[in-house]
């Protein structure tokens, strides 16, 4: 009988892979980028800060211990930080500074397409859309969210 050996597993976190390998190529968790990204279905590379972030760029940051990937909507003068929001949020945040970000979405591979952030014409017109008409998506986001709820309601209540 030969001893088993445990397989040596080591876990990175996002940091260290970008630190040691200059990447990461993920799939991401939760909805706050739809329709940019799909949960778990579509894949996406992150590699450092070669350059400040810009208005309209997907920034991956932490705050505490959570990672975020989020979209800039503004860059504040002086190196205040940034305006930063999911795609699919209402809500802003405003105290992203440069200390909290890892780095920029680079690709998204979606259905074995490549999509690069800095060459696609479509990619880049969703984004300054997106970005630009921020307060009627937010409307739009809205009305939607209430109109789930009386759904839901309708469907909840019993049929006389």
């Amino acid at each position: 009988m030969t001893d088993y050996k445990e397989p040596q597993v080591k876990i990175y976190s996002f940091e260290e892979l970008l630190s040691e390998k200059g990447y990461i190529v993920y799939t991401n968790v939760g909805t706050s980028m739809l329709p940019l990204l799909r949960e778990r279905r579509d894949i996406i590379e992150i590699r450092p800060l070669v350059t400040p972030p810009r208005k309209y760029d997907v920034l991956l940051y932490k705050r505490g211990s959570t990672y975020i990937l989020h979209r800039v909507l503004k860059v504040l003068p002086d190196g205040k930080g940034y305006w930063i929001a999911g795609d699919h949020n209402i809500f802003i945040e405003r105290d992203v500074t440069d200390r909290m970000i890892l780095g920029r979405m680079t690709r998204i591979i979606r259905d074995g397409r490549e999509i690069k952030v800095d060459e696609d014409l479509r990619y880049k017109v969703y984004s300054r859309v997106w970005v630009d008409f921020f307060p009627v998506k937010c409307l739009i986001l809205r009305v939607k969210g209430k109109a789930a709820r009386v759904y839901h309601r309708i469907k909840k209540s019993p049929v006389k």
